[in-house]
């Protein structure tokens, strides 16, 4: 891919996301644009026949821990730090209006 990204271009997507560029932003980020594309088009040079497609570039394992069935704390001591509860429930201020 020889086309590199123009100044226009970039006014371009920064009118469609609604950015206020100056010509120094603008030719900056025109080069950096370039310089991605560039990176992009050595690496499709690379020979990566025989390898292996991956997510990530190291092995990944889950971290979670087993669901283990064991005794809920209890309406009592859940209850013990809140600052106000109605019998067996939270209370919390009113968010909404009443209609």
């Amino acid at each position: 891919m020889d086309k590199k990204i123009d100044k226009s271009q970039v006014k371009k997507v920064a009118k469609l996301a609604r950015l206020e560029l100056s010509e120094a932003e603008i030719e900056e980020f025109a080069g950096q644009l370039n310089a991605i594309i560039d990176y992009v088009e050595r690496m499709n040079k690379l020979n990566t026949e025989g390898v292996e497609p991956m997510a990530h570039c190291l092995p990944v394992s889950n971290v979670f821990r087993d669901d283990v069935i064991k005794e809920s704390l209890g309406t009592e001591k859940t209850l013990a730090n809140a600052p106000q509860s109605d019998g067996p429930f939270f209370k919390v201020p009113k968010i909404l209006e009443e209609s």
